[in-house]
């Protein structure tokens, strides 16, 4: 049965780092997959994976960022078995290619963590007319889980980077593309991230009779390059920064921004269940759709019937159905 979308008694909060979350973790012959895992918190998601002795494999766009933090990270760590491949989750058959190579390879895969993302982008299209947040966030992220479902292991678990962004829009699912409505990037940026969410629902529904089970996760205000369409003007109009360019107060350290998909990844405090939507470092408290805090989870985000009814569309505009 999946969780209680309710807080537990966890001894990690808002300011835990992700170091701390893992402390006392043995991964030693574990497998772990990390997108986005050569800048930001994806960085510090594979450093505290490997610190705990498990083999990651960081599928990125950019080679050269890749291997260079990959480097950084052996050198850290001590762990050797930091691996770097190529993915771009805005082109499905790499997508595919990278995910149906290493499920040939056999070997049991025991975290995936769907942390890469782009953030309020111009209007832009992939993959012949699919809006780009959608299309790369939430489509690109399905389909790789999809194809390296074969590879996971009992036990396994799957995380899903979701955002507080998903208060600004649920599934607009008579239009997800914006193809008959004005283009807003960040109405696009809170679809997306609401799509996370769900899909981690779906996923979780799906899987958890096997043993497998997924989360999504909202990892806190950080300043890393998911803001590089933001204009610096924008950024400080939000309150994100004041005029000399200094962050303001609660935002996270890349570290503390690792924790919650670290926590989600290896606490034994989940072994019951998942399908939740969880915050730093515990599972978010469900907050009515006109709560205006910086805190918790909206019915959105988490309702089971909208979770299916995405799957369903989503392997619609992929035009495949997935065995999952």
């Amino acid at each position: 049965m999946p969780l209680a979308q309710a807080p537990i008694a966890s001894p990690f909060g808002h300011g835990s780092q992700a170091g701390e979350v893992i402390k006392g973790i043995d991964l030693k012959g574990k497998t772990a997959i990390v997108t986005g895992g050569s800048s930001g918190i994806g960085v510090e998601t594979v450093r505290a994976l490997a610190s705990a002795g498990a083999r990651v494999i960081m599928p990125v766009r950019s080679r050269k960022a890749g291997e260079d933090a990959a480097a950084e990270i052996r050198a850290s760590t001590g762990n050797d078995a930091v691996e770097v491949a190529d993915i771009d989750l805005a082109d499905y058959a790499s997508v595919r290619r990278f995910a149906d190579a290493f499920v040939a390879t056999g070997t049991p895969l025991n975290v995936l963590i769907n942390n890469a993302g782009i953030m309020a982008t111009p209007e832009r299209r992939i993959m012949g007319g699919i809006e780009s947040q959608f299309g790369t966030n939430h489509l690109g992220h399905l389909l790789l889980a999809a194809h390296l479902a074969p590879a996971l292991a009992k036990g396994a678990r799957v995380v899903a980077l979701s955002s507080i962004g998903h208060r600004r829009s649920p599934i607009k699912f008579d239009d997800p593309n914006f193809e008959t409505t004005p283009y807003d990037k960040w109405e696009a940026y809170g679809q997306a991230k609401t799509a996370n969410a769900l899909f981690a629902i779906e996923l979780n529904r799906r899987l958890e009779p096997k043993g497998i089970t997924a989360f999504a996760v909202h990892p806190g205000g950080i300043m890393t390059n998911l803001q590089r369409d933001m204009s610096k003007a924008e950024i400080k109009a939000f309150g994100w920064v004041d005029d000399d360019g200094n962050v303001r107060d609660g935002f996270k350290t890349t570290a503390g921004g690792a924790a919650t998909s670290i926590w989600c990844a290896t606490s034994p405090l989940l072994a019951g269940g998942g399908g939740v939507y969880c915050e730093d470092c515990n599972i978010a408290k469900l907050v009515p759709d006109d709560d205006a805090s910086f805190a918790g989870v909206r019915s959105w985000a988490i309702d089971p019937d909208a979770a299916r009814r995405l799957w369903t569309l989503s392997e619609k505009i992929l035009d495949e159905k997935l065995s999952v």
